[in-house]
């Protein structure tokens, strides 16, 4: 609430499926009038190299709520928008940009950021994948005073969560995704109050969570099994995990799939030791049993069914791209 007794004015920054449940967690707030929702441009995908709207704004318009989608944050219109709007406070989940001083400063409650990481570890473009690559324990969600810096700000609450045995970059993120929201319309009555007290973050135990490129991906067999197999959870469905193989087509793209077993193994790393029902392959310390793979220019099947027509000899090895 205002001092005057209203509801406050909030404006909502962020772009993929990930922010939408913030947005309805503003929504449903009787402490918030949300005012208008940001987002990036739209973006061509597909084969009919159509543009297809973020889902915040998708979201957004279902609910009636003015979307802005600004190619520029310092100039054009988006500025005098913004400060036409008189905002409270601004949430960002996700949106992709960093925000300057400006914006930065406009609100009178300031700026939070709602991130999917236990700050100060995983500051950064992918904190939910990293986690799961790094073996954590657990994750979580922090609400964030946002300033100048990638992810520095103090952290104002926080929600935490176990990762599963068998925990997955998407499970988590459709998990954290909830538990965000949560987190937010629970805070929403003190930070809105002035009442929420900054915990600043310990920079020294700063870890960083780089934006994923297709290349992570790729395999590299000389590392332990227990790593690639947590590697191959972590970056599905993005960019997912794939390999080189060298077969008697010749050297062939193989796409892997959460669900891949550690085996006490051996033999000489990016080796092939069986291609039945299965595609075993050893690692630098065990090896890895696939039981989905997709071939170039293939559909993703169990490992069986792919075998049984495209043959892989034991021996088959692992080239490096």
């Amino acid at each position: 609430m205002t001092a005057s007794g209203g509801p406050a004015t909030v404006v909502f920054m962020g772009t993929p499926d990930f922010a939408v449940p913030c947005i309805d967690a503003l929504a449903n707030s009787p402490l918030v009038r949300l005012a208008l929702v940001v987002c990036q441009p739209d973006k061509i995908h597909g084969r009919h190299k159509e543009p297809q709207p973020p889902p915040t704004k998708v979201a957004a318009l279902a609910r009636g709520i003015p979307v802005a989608q600004p190619t520029k944050l310092r100039s054009g219109d988006f500025p005098e928008l913004l400060a036409s709007l008189k905002p409270d406070l601004i949430v960002v989940t996700a949106y992709g940009r960093i925000l300057p001083q400006a914006i930065l400063d406009l609100p009178r409650l300031g700026c939070v950021n709602v991130h999917a990481s236990l700050l100060p570890r995983w500051r950064g473009a992918a904190p939910i994948q990293w986690a799961v690559a790094a073996g954590d324990e657990a994750s979580g969600v922090c609400l964030m005073q946002m300033d100048v810096g990638l992810d520095t700000g103090a952290v104002l609450a926080r929600s935490t969560t176990p990762l599963a045995a068998d925990e997955s970059g998407q499970s988590l993120h459709d998990r954290l995704s909830l538990v965000g929201a949560t987190l937010l319309a629970e805070s929403l009555p003190a930070l809105l109050a002035g009442d929420l007290v900054p915990s600043p973050q310990n920079h020294d135990e700063a870890t960083l969570a780089p934006i994923l490129t297709r290349e992570h991906g790729q395999l590299d067999f000389a590392r332990p099994a227990a790593e690639l197999e947590r590697r191959v959870r972590a970056f599905d469905p993005w960019p997912g995990a794939w390999f080189h193989l060298e077969t008697s087509a010749g050297v062939k793209l193989m796409k892997v799939f959460p669900q891949a077993r550690m085996l006490d193994a051996s033999g000489a790393p990016g080796t092939v030791l069986e291609a039945d029902d299965r595609l075993i392959i050893a690692c630098g310390d065990g090896a890895l049993s696939f039981s989905e793979l997709q071939l170039e220019g293939k559909r993703r099947m169990a490992a069986g069914e792919l075998l049984r027509g495209f043959k892989i000899a034991p021996g088959a090895r692992v080239v490096r791209s």
